[in-house]
């Protein structure tokens, strides 16, 4: 099974410290059989454990050549280099480099993960090696729960989960009993029978005896070797060759997620805490859109009790015209014109004056409003009792009124009914028919006591003036108040042979205000987002410690044949999560805010849209791309064996 030849020539390793260069491995040459069982001893610093990390592909040669089988690693990329250690090389450490948060089948299982193997599988063949090594009752439990040699055996499984042909154990005994030592290398010494090339790193001559080639370092340089051999088929390849480290199906995005949920499952209170920003931001984001909505709504409907989305008709050149008031321009058959087309829903027109009203012995003055049957209408005002006057009324000058709530409540006192009683509207008796919602009247004169009547008795029986002072009319649905205005303007202009009027369109006032308010929602969500980005911050700056925290699990997962694209994504999707998971709660605080609000200030509506919610997903995601994109980044560009640390 073992086919892989390992070929040093004048390989050279320095690092720089400072303003010194120091060389741990100087001109070593050095060749490896397919099947030896090596040893690699010499003092601490002497650097084996350089060799063996470049034997293993965690590091390169600072000069001279190492092939693999035939192939010059020098020319491979990282993504190959791991995929040369996913199949070639399983690592055995000296303190085992388990990940705490794991069990020992999913610490064995690892290398499988990123060697495209489903779960079901790779967990059937991690359970198979913890068998083989007589951990099958401990398979569930995670590192801390194991002995110092039960952890070094789960090692060893991992190192052979891909049935790699070659082993590399650094300092395999060393933290462990003299006992369990013995029972690792005899595990090892089983690899090397089965077809293993074995390659241990120790200073341990008592171990070194184990092997049956023993290659000596000192400084740097091989000073002995045992069982040096000629090589023979030199010429000898093997089939691997550098080939794309992409995504290998969905499978991938779908480990990546669940090691990353995995790993905030494993660190919930610095998860809570990192999320919290995110929590913060989010529901302010939310709840000042929700604010801004249910404000424009209210503003809305404030606005329509005015008869919004009417245009009203004015005599005269327009405002400020000295003539206005004296100008008969605007006539009841211009009303009656303008009633006959399709784009008018309603129209009326508008008499006013000031009256006084008794009844009995009480008086008062009150603002009277001469108007047509579809006055109520076209302002859209509500009667809280009774009913309004009708077409027949209006042609009849039938003395009849509409009072306000304040004119009931100052002449009739409570039970009383109004419907149907006389009252005093000048000199002219005049029948109560019905009562305004007050509610529903706007700012329709709200400060004075209000009368409607039917303007042809107001013109022709209180003021005795035939001249309308204004025409409004309301536009069918469907129809802008800008199309009503230039339809209005080109019949009356018609029909009176010249534009001796003027237009004012309501429906701007609406705009205006919603213009207003749209300005400010936009204003205080642009204060909401910042908090978000501020959470954002966080998110990075948590992320980047976790990065430093668990550079030692970065080690591994790279040591084991994670490509530089499996780290990004983890810890890409990691902040994404936290982005999310807070997204939903900062939701959920968002809407408990407007339950509250609800119930303490009812007045203050919030108008929570889906469009609100997905603005905030998405706001939220992409905080998790974009400030967990630097850090996760840095975690995908480690060097393997700066993360495991030198030796």
């Amino acid at each position: 099974m073992n086919d892989t030849r390992l070929e040093l020539t004048r390989v050279t390793r320095e690092y720089i410290s400072g303003p010194n260069t120091i060389a741990a491995l100087r001109d070593v040459s050095l060749t490896i059989e397919p099947g030896e069982m090596v040893a690699i001893v010499g003092a601490s610093g002497s650097g084996k454990s350089t060799l063996l990390n470049i034997l293993g592909c965690l590091d390169r040669p600072t000069a001279g050549s190492y092939r693999v089988a035939g192939q010059e690693t020098g020319v491979l990329s990282s993504d190959d280099l791991a995929r040369l250690r996913r199949e070639r090389v399983g690592f055995v450490f000296q303190h085992y480099n388990l990940l705490s948060s794991l069990t020992a089948v999913d610490n064995v299982s690892m290398p499988a993960i990123y060697d495209g193997l489903p779960r079901r599988d790779r967990i059937r063949r991690a359970e198979t090696l913890l068998g083989r090594l007589g951990l099958k009752d401990r398979a569930d439990h995670r590192p801390h729960q194991l002995s110092g040699g039960q952890q070094q055996r789960v090692s060893i499984a991992r190192a052979l989960m891909n049935g790699g042909p070659v082993i590399l154990a650094d300092e395999p005994t060393g933290a462990l009993d003299q006992n369990t030592g013995e029972q690792v290398l005899q595990a090892l010494k089983e690899l090397h029978a089965k077809g293993h090339t074995v390659i241990i790193v120790t200073h341990d001559m008592t171990v070194a005896q184990h092997a049956d080639r023993i290659i000596e370092i000192r400084d740097g340089s091989i000073i002995a070797d045992s069982g040096l051999r000629a090589i023979q088929d030199e010429g000898r390849q093997d089939s691997f060759r550098p080939r794309s480290s992409g995504w290998i199906g969905l499978w991938r995005h779908l480990e990546a997620a669940r090691m990353a949920m995995a790993s905030l499952n494993a660190h919930r209170l610095r998860t809570l805490l990192t999320m919290l920003g995110i929590i913060i931001g989010t529901a302010a984001v939310v709840t000042v859109a929700a604010l801004g909505e249910g404000a424009r709504l209210r503003v809305i409907a404030n606005i329509s009790t005015l008869g919004t989305n009417t245009l009203d008709i004015y005599p005269g050149a327009g405002w400020g015209d000295m003539r206005a008031g004296a100008v008969a321009t605007l006539k009841a058959s211009d009303v009656a014109a303008l009633g006959r087309h399709d784009y008018i829903d309603s129209v009326t027109p508008m008499v006013t004056g000031k009256v006084t009203l008794r009844f009995g012995n009480l008086a008062a003055n009150a603002s009277i409003s001469g108007v047509g049957s579809q006055y109520f209408r076209v302002h859209g005002v509500r009667l809280s009792s009774g009913t309004v006057f009708d077409d027949d009324a209006v042609s009849q000058l039938a003395p009849v009124i509409v009072i306000d709530s304040k004119v009931r409540d100052k002449f009739f006192g409570p039970g009383m009914d109004p419907l149907g009683q006389v009252i005093l509207v000048g000199m002219v008796p005049c029948r109560i028919i019905g009562v305004a919602d007050e509610d529903n009247l706007g700012a329709i004169r709200r400060g004075d006591l209000n009368v409607w009547a039917p303007y042809t008795v107001v013109s022709g029986r209180l003021t005795g003036s035939a001249r309308l002072e204004g025409i409004t009319v309301r536009p069918k649905a469907g129809y802008t108040t800008e199309v009503a205005e230039q339809a209005v303007t080109k019949l009356l202009a018609l029909l009176h042979g010249r534009k001796d009027f003027y237009t004012y369109n309501v429906d701007l006032i609406r705009k205006s205000i919603e213009g207003a308010n749209y300005t400010m929602t936009l204003l205080t969500s642009m204060i909401a987002v910042i908090s978000l980005i501020v959470g954002g911050i966080g998110v990075m700056n948590i992320t980047l410690v976790s990065v430093t925290e668990r550079t030692q699990e970065i080690g591994v997962r790279l040591a084991v044949g994670a490509r530089q694209s499996d780290i990004l994504s983890q810890f890409l999707l990691e902040a994404v999560f936290v982005c999310l998971i807070g997204g939903v709660l900062g939701v959920l605080c968002a809407i408990g805010i407007g339950e509250v609000l609800a119930k303490v200030a009812p007045a203050t509506a919030m108008v929570i849209s889906p469009v609100t919610i997905l603005i905030a997903f998405a706001s939220s995601t992409s905080i998790g791309l974009i400030f967990g994109f630097v850090p996760a980044r840095n975690a995908a560009r480690l060097n393997p064996v700066d993360a495991l640390g030198k030796s």
